[in-house]
């Protein structure tokens, strides 16, 4: 299912236990909005979008009995893991550079995108959560992410993070069993869930009551669709291994 705000990708009437998302799964610059050649360099790295990360969902959905939601849109429209009112919504500049279709913001082309991409995106999020919570059983709420292996002097060694703020018991067991799996994992890196990094997740995690973390997977492992779909696949044993407990939503920390 497309929407110009979003792609809804599984079986709508699905029973699994997880839901999943990607904020940042397209680079995609809507009309009536144009790029320059320097915009379009931007927007093929990770400032533009979370590179490999819709693959790898969408690889996901194709194992396990799931449903992903994608955002459409590049995250330099406007960013749907951060909150209206973060001061890097929409960032008018990158190391400097000028982004063409940035400039000269106004209330009212900011209200426009917010109600053209970033509202939609995260209604569809809200009505597939509901959906799937009216069938019973345990839900999880995974975020898919991806990560520059170097940031600045920011050497990222790790292969995954699991990113949480309320839920460490559950990232922990996660990350067992991502490292039997083979894979190097780290908690709260590349960035900390605990300091707002990790929006999208958390507000619908909290808004219907249930254990949500962000997946971050650095992008030299998914960065073609080969790769991506590899690893999914590799996940996926991880993932379905990953238990929940009744008391992890009573014993959140």
């Amino acid at each position: 299912m497309a929407h110009e705000s979003y792609e809804i990708f599984g079986d709508r009437e699905h029973m699994g236990r997880l839901v999943l998302t990607c904020e940042h799964a397209a680079n995609r610059v809507p009309p009536p909005l144009t790029t320059t050649q320097s915009d379009q360099r931007w927007l093929e790295t990770h400032w533009g979008w979370d590179i490999g990360a819709g693959a790898v969902a969408r690889e996901l959905v194709r194992i396990k009995d799931c449903q992903v939601i994608m955002a459409a849109f590049s995250r330099l429209i406007c960013d749907a893991n951060r909150p209206p009112e973060h001061p890097n919504l929409i960032r008018t500049e990158i190391r400097g550079e000028a982004l063409s279709f940035n400039q000269n913001l106004n209330a009212a082309e900011i209200e426009r995108r917010l109600r053209l991409y970033w509202t939609p995106y995260h209604d569809a999020v809200d009505r597939c959560l509901g959906e799937r919570l009216s069938r019973g059983g345990d839900v999880v709420l995974l975020s898919i992410h991806s990560f520059t292996p170097q940031l600045g002097d920011d050497v990222r060694d790790m292969e995954l993070g699991i990113l949480f703020d309320d839920y460490g018991a559950v990232a922990e067991r996660l990350k067992e069993n991502f490292e039997e799996a083979g894979f190097a994992t780290a908690l709260n890196e590349p960035y900390s869930g605990r300091e707002g990094l990790m929006f999208a997740a958390a507000q619908h995690g909290l808004a219907h009551g249930v254990i949500y973390l962000e997946l971050e997977i650095r992008q030299d492992l998914i960065d073609t669709t080969q790769k991506a779909r590899l690893l999914a696949r590799r996940l996926a044993p991880a993932i379905t291994k990953l238990a929940v407990r009744e008391r992890d939503r009573e014993e959140r920390t």
